[in-house]
């Protein structure tokens, strides 16, 4: 199996500037990245310690976010995207979406279902 480290929990924000601010100012976080997601409604943050992305703010997704949870999903980084979605194919897992997306910096990654419906994401930086 490929996966490396976990990569980050996403979490869903109806405020992303706000939500930088307190993740920095109360949480002690830094901010490591920032950019627009490929589906222009969606805004991303990256925030974490020593460099080490601990979450990804999402702008866009849902603006009325549950009162019980934000968090949107789990990541795990992957040594080889292709590889996994095929493993995962193999042992039929249900995709949110088969396509591996690409983010503007390079990365990329896949969305899938958990038991529960749970999204479980398989990421790979860029290189």
């Amino acid at each position: 199996m490929g996966i490396q480290k976990l990569e980050h929990v996403g979490i869903q924000v109806k405020d992303i500037e706000a939500s930088i601010q307190f993740y920095q100012d109360i949480v002690g976080l830094e901010l490591i990245d920032r950019f627009p997601h490929t589906n222009p409604a969606l805004t991303l943050a990256f925030l974490g310690l020593n460099g080490e992305i601990i979450i990804e703010l999402i702008q866009g997704y849902n603006s009325d976010l549950p009162a019980e949870g934000k968090v949107h999903h789990v990541a795990f980084t992957v040594s080889d995207l292709k590889e996994e979605r095929d493993r995962l194919k193999r042992l039929d897992v249900t995709f949110v979406d088969e396509q591996i997306t690409s983010l503007p910096n390079g990365a990329q990654y896949l969305f899938f279902y958990g038991p529960d419906g749970e999204w479980i994401e398989f990421f790979q930086p860029s290189l």
